[in-house]
């Protein structure tokens, strides 16, 4: 049995999880929520960026799993007396999944699915050291001659990988199908009909459009993945693909952790500041114009290096250098929500002074109902639509700010897998003469799926919550019948 380690950002992703889930059951048993919910949920394009979004956080929680394996014992004999010993190595169920990629090693960069090194060395080829490029220890090492036998072995696999996932695909829509028609009564072939002209009250043939493509994918990569390094390797050897997608779980706890960290502030503030107003008000005011005059990169960059300086007085606090990396990834998401919450408190200020002035407000005051009562019954569950349209917004440039921050190296520990840890990288390889290209490739591809897939997301939740961004269509009137037209019309 293995010895499970709980980091702090594991925990507060399983305490970020669990809200989500406790707001899912709220909002099916409230109507409006229900409803609104509904809404979004018959925007096509909002189904699509779910479902990625929904394969991003599976990702994340699979790598916040984490244990230490137990080491067996050396004596059989001996294994019911002796102490059970532990490996000093942390992994994750995503690690174990993907052992694969994780332990293929190379010496230094090749190029996605590449059988030899991108670099020359010097080899011993018949007794005499040459410069040439070396074979690779990992990928494509099931080939006995490269030059001839590499294209069409990536040709095959890759046909066999995508005709599992087309299949895969076509089970999907026939099921999807049959489904539809035992609910409306009609046959298979005007059940299909009906799916894939859009024809359904919710938008299924964009959700089996998104899930297609990603079935598509995952079989081509299931087929290449345990001989290729499909996206290369870097510097180090490591495989650039498991290195990205290790790079999810950190811009999710960052996006996610960081939001929540803003809202206590900024409801509180936003809320006090809009109702109490007066010297209140000024005072609040004060105090976030000053922390918005400050320059966010340099605030943050302080908070960080301060948090550096801790953690490298304190080496005994931490067991494993996985847990001091952690602990700087779980306070520098705290950092980015300490200094952010500025905007919402601002918008949250001015909702709360137009609803302070309501008759629903002003009948609590005079009913004589306590001014916390009437911030918590009236006030604040009428601003919850704008915290929901923020959180969702904020994610995707709070991930983006996690791309600078590392970028300019004060964002996360440079062991730590992130997309701007990827980018930063990439600075001295695009300068190489040949370009390293595919490491920033692949850390810009994901991050873009990812923000991208948030902001289509957070759009959706933006139209469906606040009434004045939602887009109604004028339907046309039909034209005014004459006399002449009447009189046709009944002869």
């Amino acid at each position: 049995m293995p010895k499970f380690v709980f980091l702090a950002t594991d925990l507060a992703l399983l305490a970020i999880l669990i809200g989500i889930g406790v707001y899912i059951r709220h909002a099916a048993r409230s109507p409006s929520l229900r409803q609104t919910w509904i809404q979004v949920l018959k925007n096509p394009s909002a189904v699509s960026a779910g479902l990625v979004l929904l394969l991003f956080f599976l990702l994340a929680t699979l790598d916040s799993v984490h244990f230490r394996p137990r080491l067996p014992a050396a004596d059989a004999a001996a294994a019911s007396d002796a102490p059970v010993a532990y490996s000093t190595r942390t992994l994750s169920l995503l690690d174990v999944l993907l052992s694969g990629p994780r332990e293929a090693v190379e010496r230094t960069y090749s190029v996605p699915l590449g059988t030899h090194q991108f670099s020359k060395e010097s080899v011993l080829v018949n007794g005499k050291m040459v410069r040439d490029f070396p074979r690779l220890a990992y990928g494509g090492r099931h080939l006995q001659d490269p030059a001839r036998d590499w294209l069409p072995d990536v040709l095959r696999k890759s046909a066999a990988g995508l005709a599992a996932g087309l299949l895969a695909s076509a089970a999907l829509w026939l099921l999807v199908t049959w489904r539809l028609g035992k609910n409306a009564a009609q046959p298979l072939g005007a059940s299909f009909t009906r799916l894939w002209h859009g024809h359904t009250a919710y938008p299924w043939r964009a959700a089996l459009w998104t899930l297609s493509v990603l079935l598509l994918l995952v079989g081509w990569l299931a087929a290449l993945w345990p001989y290729y390094h499909v996206m290369g390797t870097d510097q180090t050897g490591n495989d650039v693909l498991f290195q990205a997608i290790k790079s999810v779980r950190t811009a999710i706890v960052i996006g996610s952790l960081a939001t929540l960290a803003t809202l206590p502030l900024a409801i509180l503030f936003g809320v006090l500041a809009g109702y109490f107003k007066g010297w209140v008000d000024d005072a609040i005011q004060y105090l976030y114009t000053v922390l918005s005059s400050i320059p966010s990169v340099l605030l943050i960059s302080a908070f960080v290096l301060l948090i550096q300086v801790f953690i490298d007085k304190n080496p005994n606090l931490f067991a494993t250098g996985l847990e001091r990396a952690d602990v700087r990834l779980f306070l520098l998401a705290v950092v980015l929500g300490i200094t952010g919450w500025a905007q919402l408190a601002r918008l949250l200020r001015a909702e709360t002074l137009k609803l302070g002035e309501l008759d629903f407000v002003q009948a609590a005051r005079a009913f004589g109902v306590s001014d916390a009562g009437i911030m918590r019954r009236h006030i604040l569950p009428n601003l919850m639509h704008i915290v929901v349209i923020v959180a969702v917004l904020d994610f995707s440039g709070l991930v983006l700010y996690e791309a600078v921050l590392s970028y300019v190296g004060v964002g996360v520990d440079p062991s730590t897998n992130s997309f701007g840890t990827m980018i930063n990288g990439a600075r001295n390889e695009m300068s190489r003469d040949p370009v390293v290209w595919w490491n920033l490739v692949t850390a810009f591809s994901f991050m873009v799926t990812l923000v991208l897939s948030m902001t289509l997301f957070s759009s959706a939740v933006r139209e469906a919550f606040d009434p004045r961004a939602r887009s109604f269509r004028v339907h046309k009137l039909p034209p005014p019948r004459t006399a002449s037209a009447a009189a046709s019309s009944k002869s």
